[in-house]
């Protein structure tokens, strides 16, 4: 059947450490196998009773520069970094326990979280993983951005962010499409970082939010280009939003193959689109089958 796999877990616990971009609390993240048909659950190790939170549209709060969960007195803020390493990485099943509410900023990218994910190694697992097949195609539009959703021409799927804050922006008009694959991911977007430009970052700073952060922390773009920073790409602000999309889009809980295009989008709107897919998922009635090779490590992408 099309696009059906193995789930995915991790072959060990691995631990990233950082501050929170707003919070400035620092904070650790480890992350720990998971049995099959699990997902990805958060912890919040640090309050008592340790309480949980599935990472999923039901628990989801997405504002204009984040994307927040909340189940009870689990509350976790800025998850989309971490959601997109581990559906980047196809790992379906995973526990990760979080010391503060908010996840660390470490440098704007989920490059470090990939890099300790794929260090920890990936498990292939007994059951299967029945993605979401689009099967037609929608529009979802909010505050002027707009995501397409249409089959895909094959056994795979496509993200492309197509940028442009208009002829007096210091971010010019760029564009990144990627056949998703954990290899693609890890190579082309992990490493696509946060960007603000430098009104928005004094705007910040003056309102008392983010002082501790630094250029090296994130992309500021002023007019002549990134702040005391160099590009990892030339266009890295839109494959930082191909990440911010793959990370929301996975609240969906479930595995995807279609095209999604998303035109000046957010995480407000990716967490809409990401409901409509959770919804199509109940309609399809995906379910966890048992195939051969469970137990067996996946390579590392590299």
């Amino acid at each position: 059947m099309m696009g059906i796999r193995n789930e995915h877990t991790i072959a060990s616990c691995c631990e990233i450490s950082g501050r929170g971009y707003w919070s400035g609390k620092d904070v650790r993240v480890t992350c720990c196998p998971a049995p099959a048909g699990t997902g990805i659950v958060l912890v919040r190790a640090d309050l008592p009773g340790q309480p949980e939170c599935p990472a999923t549209t039901q628990y989801a709060t997405g504002i204009s520069f984040r994307t927040n969960l909340a189940n009870g007195p689990a509350t976790f803020e800025m998850v989309e970094h971490l959601m997109a390493a581990l559906a980047g990485l196809e790992i379906d099943n995973c526990r990760v326990e979080i010391t503060a509410e908010e996840l660390p900023g470490l440098d704007g990218s989920s490059l470090a979280y990939v890099d300790a994910l794929q260090e920890a190694g990936l498990v292939i697992q007994a059951a299967t993983s029945q993605p979401l097949i689009i099967r037609e195609s929608f529009r979802i539009e909010h505050s002027g951005g707009y995501v397409d959703v249409s089959p895909s021409t094959s056994n795979e799927s496509t993200f492309e962010y197509s940028l442009d804050y208009g002829p007096d922006s210091t971010i010019r008009e760029q564009k990144f499409r990627c056949v998703q694959t954990p290899l693609t991911f890890a190579r082309q977007v992990a490493s696509a970082r946060t960007f603000v430009t430098a009104e928005q970052a004094k705007q910040l700073r003056d309102s008392g939010v983010a002082s501790h952060v630094t250029h090296q922390d994130l992309l500021v773009i002023g007019d002549d280009g990134p702040v005391d920073n160099e590009y990892r790409f030339r266009n890295e602000c839109a494959r930082h939003k191909t990440l911010d999309l793959i990370g929301d889009l996975s609240l969906a809980g479930v595995g995807l193959i279609g095209q999604f295009s998303s035109v000046r989008g957010g995480h407000q709107l990716n967490g809409k689109v990401a409901v409509r897919l959770a919804q199509l998922a109940h309609q399809q009635r995906l379910t966890h089958t048992s195939i051969p090779f469970a137990g067996q490590r996946r390579n590392r992408a590299a």
